[in-house]
């Protein structure tokens, strides 16, 4: 089974395994918390959001200085 979009792709993105599931987990959790505030309901799993999100490039890491 193919993975859409592929992994290393995403990983390039951000940098390391590691930095990826953060960024993502921790998107998800907004995404969630969001439609639950606004009593939405999502057409997509925020996992899958927040994936879409890193894969467009309109979520990124910033990186800080120190």
């Amino acid at each position: 089974m193919m993975l859409y979009p592929p992994m290393a792709s995403l990983v390039e993105k951000v940098g390391s395994n590691y930095l990826l599931v953060n960024l993502i987990a921790r998107r998800a959790r907004e995404i969630a918390a969001k439609a639950e505030e606004n009593e939405e309901i999502l057409d997509k799993k925020p996992v899958s959001m927040a994936i879409d999100e890193v894969y467009s490039g309109k979520l990124t890491l910033e990186k800080k200085n120190g």
